[in-house]
């Protein structure tokens, strides 16, 4: 077993180029606003193994509360009972991609999952890059869990990576990968966010922000109703539909997604991102760590430096 820390490796320089992230990017925990704190954990902790890493209780009564596996956040919860519960037409949150480091560290990972009577089993597929199995938590947001092929096995033309939605026999895949290991103890098997993929109004909207303005580079671009895009090579670190989505405005507050979170190598990145920010005429804030912008339906991004601490990104 590899006890070190999961990453996603690049295919190309970490050079900033202005436009576009440099190829070290990594996603980091999505925050999730919810209405029912424990209910929560206690979900995240049993069906997907995690454990907690830090709290902190906010002087305006809100409780913030990360998950993940080690030292490695995957998730952050933030306590707002009282908000409208996750509506699935309303531009946010599709699902977080939680990556694992092989077939069995998914597959252990996926039994708990469905073996939590909490969970909503959505499906799973096989997307010629990665084996993937959705579900839902108990308020409503989306979880993808999954492994990438190796990348010796991916198909790339004129700069666009080939994926598709095949069938993936979720009680066959567990025979064949489950190991006595695994599921004695999926917890010490390392994981990351892979990706994460949202919910938006428009792909064009989405493209001129998450592209040719944050940084990302396109993928996918001809799937009816989606964007798939990235940084290094990857096949997707953020994808954004309009499936259920589609003429969606300006998000309310209510439970679900509260912020995608991006972590960068070095102030340099940040200082080309806040160019491309201001060229585009959006505000943003830069407190010399992270910059924090909106996207087009209001959903708040946040791209940080290495080193940021979970109370710093907890406290903005």
């Amino acid at each position: 077993m590899n006890s070190s820390p999961l990453t996603i490796p690049s295919t190309t320089t970490g050079a900033v180029d202005g436009r576009h992230f440099s190829s070290d990017l990594a996603m980091d925990a999505v925050t999730l606003r919810v209405g029912d704190l424990e209910l929560m954990s206690s979900y995240y902790e049993n069906a997907l193994a995690l454990t907690p890493i830090e709290e902190q209780a906010r002087v305006n009564g809100e409780i913030h509360r990360v998950l993940g596996r080690g030292a490695v956040p995957f998730v952050r919860l933030v306590a707002t009972p009282g908000l409208p519960g996750v509506d699935p037409r309303q531009a946010g949150l599709f699902h977080t991609a939680f990556l694992f480091e092989d077939q069995a560290a998914l597959a252990g990972t996926v039994l708990r999952a469905a073996q939590d009577p909490r969970s909503r089993f959505a499906g799973s597929s096989d997307h010629l890059v990665s084996e993937a199995f959705y579900f839902a938590d108990p308020e409503g947001n989306g979880i993808e869990l999954y492994w990438d092929r190796p990348r010796d096995q991916w198909t790339w033309t004129d700069g666009q990576v080939a994926m598709d939605t095949l069938h993936l026999d979720p009680s066959a895949y567990l025979r064949e990968h489950l190991t006595d290991e695994v599921t004695a103890a999926p917890s010490v098997r390392p994981g990351i966010v892979g990706h994460v993929h949202l919910q938006v109004g428009d792909v064009d909207s989405a493209r001129a922000f998450y592209v040719d303005t944050l940084g990302f580079e396109t993928t996918v671009g001809s799937h009816p109703g989606a964007l798939f895009a990235a940084a290094g090579g990857y096949h997707h670190h953020v994808a954004m539909n309009t499936w259920n989505s589609r003429g969606a405005g300006p998000r309310a507050t209510s439970l679900g997604l509260a912020d995608v979170a991006i972590t960068v190598p070095g102030r340099e990145d940040l200082d080309a991102l806040t160019a491309r920010l201001s060229g585009a005429k959006l505000s943003f804030a830069d407190d010399g760590r992270s910059v924090n912008v909106r996207d087009p339906w209001g959903t708040p991004v946040t791209v940080s430096l290495p080193g940021t601490s979970t109370e710093e990104l907890l406290v903005r």
